[in-house]
């Protein structure tokens, strides 16, 4: 049975992923930090199924503990301050977590002497102000956020361990991938969210930054499969997982609320200046033709899909708590 370890396994991804591997008849361990309060809410219904193990990516001993214990086939480093507009009011913590803690968990590996896959969460977010349309795994990074420098200083670490070392580490350049677990202060759930809860007259109005901003969305249901598809390849590499579409924020608003039974969104939704990033990205797209001719890779979910599960999520749980 192949063991495999996922940081940030309570997150939207984590959650996804720790299902997709034991469906594969994987031995899951999820690494957690100790906490006074943590939130197991997107894992409860496996939780008998995975072993969590204490640890945390800020501290490096640790991180060699728990290779040592566990000594997984498979590492997936999903953990990171992944919410951008944080990472412009706690740039070091960024760079900290997100940067640094994939060399702590990379060097625990290669000191391991363990052959082990690594797969490093990259981002669309690298591209930022974009070179071309539509970025592929050869476009220059251009980032426009902590987050993003902290990702690309991860992306290339995982690149030179690869190139240097030998191991087999895998970037999935992921695009905007979304779910019904999607943390509240991101954007589409901010919006289905709302949506839901003004249909039942719980709230009035949504206050939202940019609406011009385009996104290629997908699903992360969908997108933790290229994850797996990667370390379980011939040889390691680099992948952008995309849908290839984009859609403006405003879209997403749009079919929203059209899901919801709300017409005329336009009279629901503010712009709020605060809501606006120092340095906007204002249009992502990506081409996953490397993933779908190499992995066999491509996304089964689309954007109309995508956002009514939201809506349909958000408005049976709000139902439920009427």
């Amino acid at each position: 049975m192949k063991k495999a370890l996922i940081t940030g396994i309570t997150g939207q991804d984590g959650s996804y992923l720790a299902e997709l591997l034991l469906e594969n008849g994987y031995e899951v361990y999820g690494l957690m930090r100790r906490t006074s309060t943590s939130s197991v809410e997107r894992i409860k219904h496996i939780l008998d199924k995975i072993n969590i193990i204490k640890g945390d990516i800020g501290d490096t001993s640790s991180l060699f503990d728990v290779i040592k214990t566990i000594e997984p086939d498979e590492v997936y480093h999903l953990a990171a301050m992944s919410f951008v507009p944080q990472s412009w009011v706690e740039p070091i913590s960024t760079g900290n977590i997100t940067g640094l803690g994939v060399a702590r968990i990379l060097e625990a590996i290669r000191k391991s002497d363990l052959n082990i896959k690594f797969y490093q969460a990259a981002s669309s977010e690298m591209f930022g102000q974009v070179q071309e349309v539509p970025q592929t795994e050869k476009t220059p990074f251009y980032p426009r956020s902590p987050y993003g420098v902290a990702k690309v200083y991860a992306y290339w670490l995982t690149v030179n361990y690869r190139e240097s070392y030998g191991m087999f580490t895998c970037n999935g350049i992921l695009f905007n991938h979304e779910s019904p677990r999607r943390g509240y202060e991101f954007v589409t759930r901010k919006i289905s969210s709302a949506a839901a809860r003004i249909k039942l007259g719980l709230q009035k109005e949504l206050r939202l930054g940019n609406l011009d901003a385009k996104r290629d969305w997908g699903y992360a249901g969908d997108y933790v499969k290229a994850m797996w598809m990667m370390l379980n390849h011939s040889k390691p590499d680099d992948y952008v997982v995309c849908t290839g579409e984009t859609h403006s924020v405003s879209e997403f608003v749009e079919e929203a609320f059209k899901c919801a039974g709300i017409k005329d969104w336009q009279n629901y939704v503010k712009t709020d200046p605060q809501l606006l990033r120092p340095a906007e990205v204002n249009l992502l797209i990506g081409d996953h033709t490397k993933a779908r001719e190499n992995l066999g890779w491509k996304p089964e979910v689309d954007f109309k899909q995508l956002v009514k599960m939201m809506v349909e999520a958000d408005l049976e749980s709000e139902k439920r708590n009427l």
